[in-house]
């Protein structure tokens, strides 16, 4: 396991750093960041000054080594709107997003992993259509245009819930006020992931009933319920895992316009003001946050197929 893991570490290197060369070549084709600070009260002059301040007039491989060299001592650059570390903003922002990702993660398998066990134990049955039809729903529905709607009920209609931020304004929050908060972005979130999570789950399930196995333990009578969870929900583990180490990426994806929305205070609404005002150090900063990501929900949910299934080796 250990020699694996190292393995997987050392791969991933190359790719990272294949992953922040192509983002920076993007963003330098996307145009210098000053060119927002042009207009009729900053001279040419100022802004060629700043240019060569923040080494901008440098050629792009150039520009890339310079943040490279400087990441690896622990430094990921300053904003160039706020002029705050990189690092400092992002670990800032972390906190909230993780909380809202891991609550949405936690509860769209609340809803999914029944929800898809039954579908399957049911096939065909209208209680199955019914699942089936609200995970088609669910997956469907675009994340802004549900926000949207829950907003338009919850806040401006039944007046209940809180629309926007992490806490209310001039109080000291707390869990229960956090919490209110919390409601409308996860239930967007876990909408759509349980609603792709459920036609995966049901899949798997059904794939697994009809094993030869399975039907010599019904034969001998053990009982629904153990040939259900202890025999084929526990084979079913695999590709539930790869399910779950999907939606982390894809959470990543989803925050940033949800937590835009609804105004949470996270990576994803900082992300937002940095690709609007051209901040490109920020976005870099988000960008290999992101990746790492990414890379370690490969590497763990690789690591978790050999629990759940002791037949699988990493060696």
């Amino acid at each position: 396991m250990t020699k694996y893991i190292i393995k997987r570490i050392l791969i991933a290197i190359p790719v990272l750093i294949g992953i922040t060369i192509i983002d920076y070549a993007i963003m330098c084709l996307a145009g210098s960041p000053l060119e927002m600070l042009k207009g009729p009260r900053v001279s040419e002059a100022a802004v060629e000054a700043k240019k060569i301040a923040m080494g901008l007039d440098k050629p792009f491989y150039i520009q890339y080594f310079v943040w490279l060299s400087q990441l690896l001592h622990g430094n990921m650059g300053y904003s160039v709107k706020s002029y705050q570390p990189v690092l400092e903003m992002i670990r800032s922002h972390l906190g909230p997003t993780l909380l809202l990702m891991g609550v949405s993660l936690v509860v769209s398998l609340i809803l999914a992993v029944p929800a898809g066990i039954y579908s399957a134990i049911h096939q065909y049955s209208k209680g199955d259509y019914a699942v089936v039809t609200a995970s088609f729903l669910g997956s469907s529905i675009p994340g802004f245009f549900l926000s949207l709607l829950l907003i338009y009920i919850f806040t401006i209609k039944l007046k209940l819930l809180p629309s926007s931020g992490m806490i209310t304004l001039g109080t000291k929050g707390g869990a229960a006020d956090v919490a209110k908060h919390m409601v409308m972005p996860v239930i967007v979130l876990a909408t759509s992931m349980a609603g792709s999570n459920i036609r995966y789950i049901r899949s798997a399930v059904l794939e697994i009933l009809q094993q030869d196995y399975l039907r010599t333990a019904r034969a001998k009578g053990i009982g629904r319920f153990r040939v259900i969870y202890k025999h084929a929900l526990r084979n079913a583990l695999v590709p539930i895992v790869t399910v779950i180490g999907m939606e982390i990426p894809m959470l990543f994806g989803g925050a940033v316009i949800i937590e835009q929305v609804f105004s949470w205070p996270g990576l994803g609404l900082m992300t937002m003001s940095a690709i609007i005002g051209r901040d490109y150090p920020v976005i870099m900063g988000v960008c290999l946050l992101s990746a790492v990501v990414v890379l370690i929900a490969n590497l763990v949910t690789d690591i978790l197929y050999a629990l759940v299934d002791p037949t699988i080796s990493l060696d």
